[in-house]
């Protein structure tokens, strides 16, 4: 019994510290900072959102949709030359971010359960193409909230 028990400790051992050898570059490794959301004021069923997908590993990712329950539904959308459009998706570089900022990337909520307002939270859930889904808190900011950016 003692012979088995030593391999089987060394064996398990081995495989604790192989799981304590850093990231995984062969993935994404995904998180999420600067997420926001200011006070609507001009519609109580139409909303916009901002956050930032970093990802830290070797591998490029994509996010393909943003869900919530307290939306009838979230689009993905992009603006260029003042001129918004919906995206099916958004690439996410390996070692690189993902920004949605005032003016530019940005998540459209529709169909809004109620109005947001200062200091609520909207709980969503990200999904990607190949990382599993992450669940985030937007705080609801004032309607003139200009976040400071570490860009």
């Amino acid at each position: 019994m003692t012979r088995l028990a030593l391999p089987a400790a060394a064996l398990a051992g081995t495989l604790a510290l192989a799981g304590c050898g850093g990231s995984d570059d062969s993935k994404a490794d995904l998180s999420v900072s600067s997420v926001y959301m200011p006070q609507p004021v001009s519609t109580a069923d139409m909303a916009a959102g901002f956050l930032t997908i970093v990802n830290k590993g070797g591998t490029k990712d994509e996010l393909t949709s943003v869900t919530s329950d307290q939306a009838g539904r979230i689009t993905l959308h992009s603006t260029s030359g003042g001129t918004m459009q919906e995206a099916a998706s958004f690439a996410i570089p390996a070692h690189g971010r993902l920004v949605f900022a005032s003016g530019g990337n940005h998540l459209m909520f529709e169909n809004l359960k109620h109005q947001p307002k200062q200091g609520d939270t909207i709980t969503l859930r990200l999904k990607f193409a190949d990382s599993g889904p992450l669940t985030v808190e937007m705080p609801v900011k004032s309607a003139t909230y200009n976040p400071s950016t570490d860009h």
